[in-house]
């Protein structure tokens, strides 16, 4: 079950959990299915090891749970809401660019999909 943290924790956890090009490899997949170790491995020519290591460190700061599936485990993003908040996170840093298209067509933002003359 998940808990409710502080925001300065929940700040860590995320910044941690991102802070290795690896593990922000492995969210982007997760970000896209469920996965498994040695398919994540081979996805993204790792050693098991090393994947492991990265899913237990994302395990403990509460990005992803594990599902155990007979002799397999299955790694998802924990909540469905972090999901929300981690694709909206990619979605701004994105649109960052001049002249970029905002990718929201309903984006709330003031002047962010006007056209300027």
């Amino acid at each position: 079950m998940l808990t409710i943290s502080s925001r300065l924790d929940v700040m860590h956890r995320l910044g941690r959990a991102m802070a290795d090009s690896n593990r922000a490899r492995i969210l982007l997949q997760l970000l896209e299915r469920p996965g498994y170790p040695a398919a994540l491995a081979r996805e993204l020519e790792l050693s098991r090891t090393n994947v492991s290591n990265h899913l237990a460190c994302l395990r403990d700061c509460g990005i992803v749970v594990a599902e155990p599936e007979g002799r397999q485990t299955r790694y998802e993003i924990s909540d469905l809401h972090l999901k929300v908040a981690f694709e909206s996170l990619l979605a701004v840093t994105l649109a960052v660019d001049e002249g970029a298209p905002c990718l929201n067509t309903a984006c709330p933002v003031e002047g962010c999909c006007e056209v300027s003359a």
